[in-house]
């Protein structure tokens, strides 16, 4: 699932937040695809990100009526996601975009573990694609982000929550290698809606 991470003062880019970029075909025309650190101006576009894969990934899953009632929620989440990369709880908490042919289309949200020993284990908090840019490599590429910079920052362990019921980003998950640690926790949203979710972990190793 996703998580609201809180936080401080914006920390300088280093060598290590430089982007990545990947070129692909599509409609015979080629497409630049670019993850880079998100940037406040980004907050509207994210929070347009999350609505729209909550809405689609969700469906189903989560009441028709609390789904479709996102759309009022947008300014909310574009102020937090807003206040969230502006100022980072520390410097271990990151935000990256990745941008199709100039446009923001996903995110995600990394930093220490919010329920474990956040000195050995960090967190995606949230991951998201838009619905129109699913199966185009994106949700790969911010994976990747995330991980490097989760070694890179000293985590040797990584985890992330995922709802019991979503099956399709449950297979992905153990498809890039991660694998549930026998964890579940219950969330309630307000109207008592309820979230059911399962712990996966990973090791973090930076590549050779």
């Amino acid at each position: 699932m996703e998580i609201a991470v809180k936080t401080e003062d914006p920390q300088p880019l280093s060598s290590a937040h430089a982007v990545e970029k990947v070129e692909h075909a599509e409609n015979e025309s080629a497409v630049c695809a670019l993850v880079r650190p998100a940037v406040p101006d980004d907050a509207e576009a994210i929070a347009a990100v999350h609505i729209a894969s909550w809405q689609a990934a969700y469906r189903g899953q989560l009441p028709d009526d609390f789904l479709d009632g996102l759309e009022s929620q947008f300014r909310a989440r574009a102020d937090f996601w807003r206040q969230e990369i502006a100022s980072p709880r520390t410097a271990s908490h990151e935000i990256w975009a990745a941008t199709l042919a100039g446009h923001l289309r996903g995110f995600v949200a990394l930093g220490p573990a919010r329920d474990a020993n956040s000195r050995l284990t960090g967190e995606v908090y949230a991951i998201y694609v838009h619905p129109n840019s699913w199966r185009q490599g994106l949700g790969t590429m911010l994976f990747t982000r995330a991980m490097t910079r989760l070694a890179a920052l000293g985590f040797s362990k990584t985890i992330l929550w995922v709802l019991q019921s979503n099956t399709p980003a449950r297979r992905f998950y153990e498809h890039a290698g991660w694998s549930a640690d026998g964890r579940t926790k219950l969330e309630t949203l307000p109207g008592g809606i309820e979230l059911r979710e399962v712990c996966y972990q990973k090791n973090t190793r930076l590549p050779n």
